[in-house]
């Protein structure tokens, strides 16, 4: 008698770059049940980060914000479809969605969820914020369900294609254009690191999304600089695909900056006010479940080099110096241009 295909479902309904982290999650059931049906359920807006992705059959992706009877819909038609579900999010509405979707449910919880909250899942693990790195949490998970863990980080994929203008050409890609201000190196150090590339004999590709602020900024570095400019033009799948063949990529704490050091790229990383333990890019080949990451201090692990902002106050995990979203970080906005050349992997002749 054939044995019945186990069901799991994996929710992240974070940002992009949680969604990424909690891929060594579901490539972890792969590999401990070549033949499980593994679905994931993200935000609408996300989906894009699990494009080709082998070790997952479907995605779910759900609306931010929706109505009563909308809600009511959705829940019903997840009531028990799977086996197993699992959460690396610790919310009330992560902790939900396992609650009604899995006959077996694990996941995360902090100190301040609510009793009721927590008791919808079988199986929980306290969420810390600060000493694990996020996809080591992420993993913990998998302890509470016996399944042993994968450190791998799987990229999207859109068929492996790059834009015809690059092929057979030598390139480093820059994403210069964080979601916040308090992430954002400055206009002049990207210039200055573009013409220095090309001058060593490297095409230079500016990367970023379609909002019409971070297309303005990455305009004006092309301009400056003579770099190419796809902004706006490729999908995060087709961005993937682009790093996979650049001999450098440089950035500051995005989701594209891990996609970068998933990919086994060399990857520049430019840290400020954010826990690197907690959000550093994890190197391709690391598989340890220690954070790679320090505190404090730049630190070169596998494929990536992690440069972190000067300060006393360094990280101080606060978002910007006015402690607001739309403000800069001192560590960042002082970073020279020297300070970033001569760091190990801004320098495409050592490859």
């Amino acid at each position: 008698m054939t044995q019945r295909q186990k069901r799991y479902l994996v929710v992240c309904t974070l940002r992009l770059g949680d969604v990424l982290l909690t891929t060594p999650l579901t490539h972890s059931i792969r590999q401990a049940d070549p033949h499980a049906l593994i679905d994931m359920l993200v935000l609408k807006g996300m989906e894009g980060m699990l494009e080709g992705n082998p070790d997952i059959d479907h995605v779910i992706a759900v609306p931010h914000r929706s109505g009563t009877m909308a809600r009511l819909k959705e829940f019903t038609g997840l009531w028990r479809r799977y086996d197993v579900a699992l959460t690396t999010v610790s919310s009330d509405r992560a902790r939900w969605y396992c609650f009604i979707a899995g006959r077996q449910t694990a996941g995360l919880y902090n100190l301040h969820s609510a009793w009721a909250s927590v008791r919808l899942l079988q199986h929980r693990v306290l969420f810390d914020d600060l000493n694990t790195h996020t996809l080591s949490m992420g993993l913990a998970v998998l302890d509470l369900v016996g399944l042993p863990r994968h450190y791998t980080v799987v990229p999207p994929t859109a068929g492996g294609l790059i834009p015809e203008q690059l092929k057979g050409i030598h390139y480093a890609v820059l994403h210069p254009y964080p979601k916040f201000n308090y992430k954002m190196w400055t206009s002049e150090g990207w210039i200055a690191l573009a013409q220095s590339l090309q001058q060593q004999g490297l095409r230079v590709v500016l990367t970023g999304g379609q909002d019409a602020d971070e297309l303005h900024y990455n305009r004006n570095i092309a301009a400056a600089s003579s770099a190419t400019d796809l902004s706006g033009r490729l999908t995060l799948a087709q961005t993937a695909d682009l790093l996979r063949q650049a001999k450098l990529f440089v950035g500051p704490d995005t989701s594209i900056t891990h996609m970068a050091a998933a990919v086994g790229i060399p990857t520049l990383a430019l840290f400020g006010p954010t826990n690197p333990v907690k959000w550093g890019p994890w190197p391709a080949t690391y598989a340890e479940k220690k954070s790679p990451w320090s505190l404090k201090g730049s630190k070169q692990v596998g494929n990536v080099y992690l440069l972190q902002g000067e300060g006393e106050c360094v990280p101080c995990k606060e978002e910007g110096c006015e402690k607001r979203v739309d403000s800069f970080s001192a560590c960042l906005q002082n970073l020279t241009i020297s300070t970033v050349l001569n760091s190990e992997r801004a320098r495409p002749g050592t490859f």
